[in-house]
């Protein structure tokens, strides 16, 4: 999908998705909680819209607003824009390393090849929200993390990720089947 800006209106769906013209709110605090801010155009209310520029992630509501989330994001070149649904949710989630995580960085992840249990020191921390592209589970999550430092930065793997509140709170939110759009 290519990058929404605040001037600019997508046909078919894109067009209700104009990422960046979601909100005029100040950006969210990291451990602050979920802001809730006005949306400037039609965007349907359950979906989830993450606007990388802005380190946010925004739960769509009905009557033109929104809940506003600050996460950390991958770096560009592993950020995968396009329209997701959530086809499965974990709470405490098991985390594994993909092949191309411990192909770039072995002595990291190689120890974890078989995976990690849940549990406070865990990746993915409290909760995550399992993204797919039709029937393809795509190894992007939305999810916690044990380390809020990498919130409003580009830290990640290829997901989004909130500190383990925020993740609790969204997780209760959004039921599965959700449209998840990734912004350019």
């Amino acid at each position: 999908m290519s990058r929404l800006t605040r001037r600019s209106v997508l046909s078919g769906l894109g067009a209700s998705l104009a990422a960046p013209a979601l909100s005029t709110a100040a950006t969210a605090s990291v451990t602050g909680g979920p802001q809730r801010v006005p949306l400037l155009g039609e965007v349907p209310a359950g979906q989830l819209h993450v606007v990388p520029d802005e380190f946010a992630l925004y739960w769509t509501l009905p009557n033109r607003e929104a809940l506003r989330y600050s996460v950390g994001i991958a770096p560009q070149e592993r950020w995968v824009p396009g329209t997701y649904r959530i086809k499965r949710k974990e709470e405490w989630p098991t985390w594994t390393p993909t092949p191309a995580m411990i192909r770039r960085e072995p002595e990291k992840y190689e120890p974890y090849a078989d995976g990690m249990p849940g549990g406070p020191n865990n990746p993915l921390g409290a909760r995550a929200l399992y993204l797919y592209d039709g029937g393809r589970d795509t190894y992007l999550r939305i999810h916690g993390t044990p380390d809020p430092t990498g919130i409003g930065r580009r830290v990640s793997n290829g997901c989004v990720r909130m500190v383990n509140e925020d993740a609790i709170d969204l997780y209760e939110r959004v039921p599965m089947n959700s449209v998840v759009v990734l912004h350019a």
